[in-house]
């Protein structure tokens, strides 16, 4: 079992961050003191807790990282990563056609300059 601490520097995620994953009901630990109120995590919560880590570094929403986490199988998993996928290929797209306009852009002020 992990301390909340010991688990942060382990998962990469901020103690800030674990509780309100707990609060989401997204990554509650396995184990919570009756006593002091310490969280402990176990091996078990690390799998879930780099899963986590990874759909917040997709820019998932915390509502579509509990619709993941809600189904044990994830089966909702790969769909929502298809979906993160093409979104950020249409934003690929439109940056890249942003570039071409600003590209031709500088190019007609350099024409008009060299008349």
């Amino acid at each position: 079992m992990y301390k909340i601490s010991e688990f942060s520097e382990l998962t990469g995620l901020s103690k800030e961050t674990l509780r309100y994953y707990e609060q989401e009901k997204l990554l509650e630990p396995a184990y919570v003191d009756p006593s002091n109120h310490y969280r402990y995590y176990d091996d078990g919560s690390f799998f879930l807790a780099v899963l986590l880590q990874k759909l917040r570094n997709f820019e998932c929403t915390i509502q579509e990282m509990k619709v993941v986490m809600d189904n044990e199988s994830f089966k909702d998993l790969e769909g929502l990563l298809e979906r993160k996928k093409t979104r950020l290929e249409e934003e690929v797209q439109q940056k890249q056609q942003k570039i071409r306009e600003i590209e031709a852009f500088i190019r007609s002020g350099q024409e008009e300059s060299d008349t």
